[in-house]
């Protein structure tokens, strides 16, 4: 079976240009050129993976996202941004999105996000987690419901929350740089600072029962980023 990536894009050369390369990579494409009509797009397709543009008729692309989100549909979504606007993309990954490609893109360049993506998603499932949850200390981590449950505690975890939780997870003790992690999880590229990343590992250890001053799970390596341990 193929695997189907859904386009949101209105312009029709875009579109067009879009659907021949992705066949040509070997997807399943399908399109929708409206806004306000991905969600039920999504839900009629159940797409690996959603290209999705910033400027669309009946709803933007951000709406499309933060409703995506809102949902708890974690589909990876690759966000098309207008060249040289540089908020779009900061708008874009703060709202869930997990990367961007600037139009005019070339071929190769999306492609290989798009690769990159599928990679990432795919993580989970290659760990023997294809249920969608995995446990990390006394946690346990639902990806499916974007929930972390300690105890009788319940906790919402954002797109990017789970995204580093699933990644520490398949790869314990080893030692993630901050632009790693930021490249991985925001997306190559990825304009902002690495105090975001810093800000969410501070939720993501109250989340996780740590203490803010001796965490158990979510180390700092002075200098060098973060590590997980079990």
């Amino acid at each position: 079976m193929k695997t189907k990536i859904l386009i949101v894009e209105d312009d029709p050369h875009i579109l067009l240009g879009l659907e021949e390369i992705l066949k040509g990579e070997d997807f399943e494409v399908v399109i929708c050129n409206r806004g306000d009509k991905a969600m039920e797009a999504v839900t009629r397709h159940n797409p690996v993976l959603i290209v999705l543009d910033v400027m669309l008729p009946g709803a933007s692309g951000y709406d499309v996202c933060k409703q995506l989100r809102a949902k708890k549909v974690g589909t990876p979504i690759l966000m098309l941004t207008a060249k040289g606007q540089e908020m779009d993309k900061v708008i874009g990954l703060d709202l869930g999105a997990d990367d961007y490609v600037t139009k005019p893109f070339g071929v190769r360049e999306l492609v290989a996000r798009i690769q990159a993506l599928l990679r990432r998603a795919r993580t989970p499932a290659e760990s023997g987690e294809a249920d969608g949850t995995f446990q990390i200390g006394s946690a346990m981590i639902d990806s499916k419901k974007f929930q972390l449950r300690r105890g009788k505690a319940v906790e919402e975890l954002t797109a990017k929350e789970l995204k580093l939780l699933q990644l520490f997870r398949t790869h314990p003790e080893e030692v993630f740089s901050r632009d790693r992690l930021l490249n991985e999880v925001w997306g190559y590229n990825y304009y902002g600072t690495t105090r975001t990343l810093d800000q969410v590992i501070v939720q993501l250890r109250k989340k996780l029962g740590d203490a803010a001053d001796q965490p158990k799970h979510l180390i700092t390596v002075h200098g060098v980023g973060y590590k997980l341990m079990l």
